[in-house]
């Protein structure tokens, strides 16, 4: 394990320096959804998103995307709210929500982090390869941070406090590294500022708030509520 000071002492902005990194947390039922909250989706039009969104419990109503911004299916627990798109399906919903905090608990508990503390909480900069990473406290992106690898390769970031990415930062992917096999567990808010650009599975303990003009190549998992201002979030394949 790196020490917080270790890539600093060496002058280095590469982290990680060699292998695949963790297993892959698996998403379960959860993978199919772009976006999934417990408390319901705010959104200031237009969004775009492409994939599948929704909510559970909190009814449908709590769900404020309308269909033309949706590519893909809309599901919410009840016949509540305006979407004459929506399905009415809680069965799906109570187990994706499942296996989503299930994700997160898996995430949040792996061991033996490569990298703890690294640039103590700020990652603008940074050029990261695969590995899993831990912060004890938030993670700032207040400017481009890299992750390069293989397509095959993964990324695990545990960051007990929030996650706060700068207007117009950007999480680049670099050597075929695939938003699919990146994971943010988050166990506060998690804020892409505007004009922001986000890739990987965002794990939110509480709340994901995209800023205005923001952009995600993600999927968007919150045991809270989403809030969306003029966003694009498309859906990585699995």
């Amino acid at each position: 394990m790196a020490s917080a000071d270790g890539p600093k002492a060496l002058g280095l902005a590469v982290a990680g320096m060699g292998g695949v990194g963790p297993a892959p947390v698996n998403l379960r039922s959860a993978g199919s959804f772009a976006i999934l909250s417990k408390t319901g989706i705010t959104n200031v039009y237009a969004s775009a998103i492409t994939g599948n969104v929704g909510t559970s419990p909190i009814t449908g109503a709590a769900l404020l995307l309308s269909c033309g911004e949706v590519t893909g299916k809309v599901f919410v627990v009840d016949a509540a709210g305006p979407l004459p798109c929506a399905i009415n399906d809680a069965t799906t919903l109570t187990a994706a929500v499942l296996d989503m905090e299930t994700a997160y608990l898996d995430a949040e508990g792996r061991v033996s982090p490569d990298f703890t503390e690294l640039g103590a909480g700020e990652a603008g900069g940074l050029t990261l390869k695969p590995g899993l990473y831990k912060w004890g406290t938030g993670l700032m992106i207040t400017t481009d941070v890299t992750l390069t690898g293989g397509p095959n390769d993964v990324w695990i970031f545990q960051v007990a406090g929030n996650l706060n990415q700068a207007n117009g930062a950007r999480v680049t992917l670099a050597g075929g590294a695939l938003a699919k096999n990146i994971f943010w567990q988050v166990g506060g808010a998690a804020t892409i500022g505007t004009t922001a650009h986000f890739e990987g599975v965002l794990l939110g303990k509480t709340l994901v708030a995209m800023n205005t003009g923001a952009s995600a190549n993600s999927r968007l998992y919150a045991q809270t509520a989403v809030t969306l201002q003029m966003n694009a979030v498309t859906q990585p394949a699995l």
